[in-house]
This record gives C-alpha cells, structure tokens and sequence, in this order.
C-alpha cells in the first residue's frame, strides 16, 4: 500500500496534475485520489488498471512490484 501512495502522488507531480486534474482524466472524484495518495484506502483493481494505463507504466511498477 505505501508504494501505491508514493508511485501515484510521484506520477501525478512530475506530470503536473492537480488531484482534482488526475481525478477527472481517470474517471473518479478527488477524494478518492486523495485517500489514496495519504494511505487511507487501495483503489480497486480497475481503478488501477486505469491508472496504470494512464500514466503509461505497467500495474506492477504502480503496485510496487517492479521498478
């Protein structure tokens, strides 16, 4: 879970996006990326294909599974 925090806020920040930005272009509210972001909650795994697919990085990079 801490890696999916770091990873998400890190490709957010070096792409310049706003939560509220990122929120929108992944199709979810800015709450739910900011529970993510501070370790509160674990998207769902569609969420994260999405993500993934988004920022262009594979699942496994996102999860922490890979670097």
């Amino acid at each position: 879970m801490n890696k999916f925090a770091e990873r998400l806020k890190e490709l957010r920040t070096e792409n310049n996006l706003s939560i509220v930005g990122l929120a929108k272009s992944v199709g979810t509210n800015h709450a739910n990326i900011s529970r993510w972001e501070n370790k509160e909650r674990l998207p769902n795994i569609e969420a994260v294909i999405t993500i993934a697919k988004f920022f262009g990085v594979s699942t496994d990079y996102l999860l922490g599974v890979v670097d």
